[in-house]
């Protein structure tokens, strides 16, 4: 959602010190089963509220996709004592910036104000939980805002479907995973009022949700306003979530993409994984690292820098909750096929499987890890934000310490074990991603 109003100058974000490895938090529950966790860092005058809901597009059903998503515009709507497009105005007034996000998994949504603020970020995010505006002006009127954000992120977007997933139903046969993040146009403006008022119902309660408060605070203080503005909200009978079990691909698929917004073609080599919380995972992001992270990447150094075959190389994951999803691909240059481009990307991913990876490689690996790690934690929403995800999808809310050390105790060993698993020909799904006027 691209909704933020920005008025604080972007250095008081700043509250985590570079030269930190461990982020300190305090969490507890309050009686209606809503999640709380507390970073304090008085540094700098600044405090993040964010609320996390256990909901994402994983959850909407048949005929009703872009439910989760449609709500990350519509809770901005406004409430019972916040007025129809004030929102923002509020935000803005006081300080503030304020935005949202949605997953497969979970939505999200968070303030950052002047310190002095926090009363009112815990306010608002109440109000948003208690009585939002949810009538047929406010799904009208959002409607058409969701439907440009799919213009501008997908339907106009070079190589849109690989970036937001939408080619994900080439890799999935039954999860909810195959579904896109911003769902079906058609399935919104077929959508009654009511039908957007019972989703509302069934996945906004205090106990399916995580408070995160990081930045300057007194705890004793927050303690108490959290109580007094979130305690009362009643809990609810959460649904009964259906395990979605993924069947084993045992034969290399492929397929073919269009995307009217190119010129030039793309291979991607897609594969399922293991869930973000499994230790694979965390190999599989090594591997993307050793592949295509960087100009000294492997990927990058064979097929842009030296034999000058592809314009451009990338892999990466994307690690959800139930399982997760392995890319790798490369734009060609020039008159090369992308059959070959398919030999030399397998070319290297059969040395990850048969060949250990040299030390200063491994070194290289854990070093591009620690300053991802100090960047992603050097402000207070970044904080916020991987907190309130550690605690919801990985079920451990310390996982935010754990992840530098996870790294670096993989071994050689695992990546060449991982990478002959989880890179196997017969378990991926091979697109071509082509123009839209190559389509027959």
């Amino acid at each position: 959602m691209k909704k933020s109003v920005l008025s604080l100058a972007s250095a008081m974000l700043f509250a985590f010190s570079a030269n930190a490895q461990k982020v300190e938090f305090e969490e507890y529950d309050l009686s209606n089963g809503m999640h709380v966790i507390l970073h304090q860092d008085n540094s700098a005058p600044v405090v993040t509220v964010g609320v996390m809901y256990h909901v994402g597009s994983k959850d909407e059903v048949e005929g009703k996709t872009g439910m989760a998503h449609f709500y990350e515009h519509l809770l901005f709507t406004g409430t019972k004592n916040i007025g129809r497009g004030e929102w923002s105005k509020i935000v803005a007034a006081n300080g503030g910036a304020g935005n949202a996000n949605t997953t497969w998994d979970r939505t999200y949504y968070y303030e950052t104000f002047p310190s002095n603020n926090l009363e009112l970020g815990l306010w608002m995010e109440s109000e948003r939980l208690l009585h939002p505006t949810i009538d047929q002006k406010a799904v009208d009127t959002q409607n058409e805002v969701v439907k440009e954000e799919k213009r501008q992120r997908m339907d106009n977007a070079p190589y849109g479907k690989i970036i937001y997933g939408d080619v994900y139903r080439h890799i999935f046969d039954k999860h909810n995973y195959k579904n896109s993040l911003i769902g079906s146009m058609k399935d919104l403006d077929g959508a009654t009022l009511e039908e957007f008022k019972a989703f509302y119902d069934k996945w906004y309660m205090p106990n399916n949700a995580v408070l995160v408060i990081a930045g300057d605070f007194e705890t004793k203080n927050t303690k108490k306003l959290i109580k007094n503005y979130f305690e009362s909200i009643p809990a609810r009978t959460l649904p009964k979530r259906e395990t979605t079990v993924e069947p084993e691909r045992t034969k290399e698929k492929r397929v073919k993409e269009y995307d009217s917004n190119i010129q030039l073609p793309a291979i991607l080599l897609a594969h399922k994984t293991p869930a973000m919380k499994e230790r694979d995972a965390k190999v599989l992001d090594v591997i993307s690292t050793i592949l295509s992270n960087g100009k000294s990447s492997r990927l990058y150094k064979k097929l842009v820098d030296d034999k000058k075959k592809a314009l451009q190389v990338f892999s990466f994951a994307r690690n959800l909750e139930d399982y997760s999803v392995y890319n790798i691909g490369a734009i060609p240059l020039g008159k090369t096929s992308l059959e070959d481009l398919i030999k030399e990307m397998d070319e290297e991913i059969l040395k990850l499987q048969t060949e250990l990876i040299s030390d200063k490689d491994l070194q290289k690996v854990r070093n591009k890890f620690e300053n991802n790690f100090v960047a992603s934690n050097s402000n207070v929403q970044g904080i916020a934000n991987s907190l309130a995800r550690n605690y919801m999808l990985i079920g451990n809310t310390n996982n935010i310490n754990k992840e530098l050390e996870i790294v670096n105790s993989i071994t050689k060993e695992e990546i060449r074990a991982v990478a002959k698993k989880y890179l196997a020909k017969d378990r991926r799904i091979v697109i071509e991603y082509l123009p839209e006027s190559k389509k027959k």
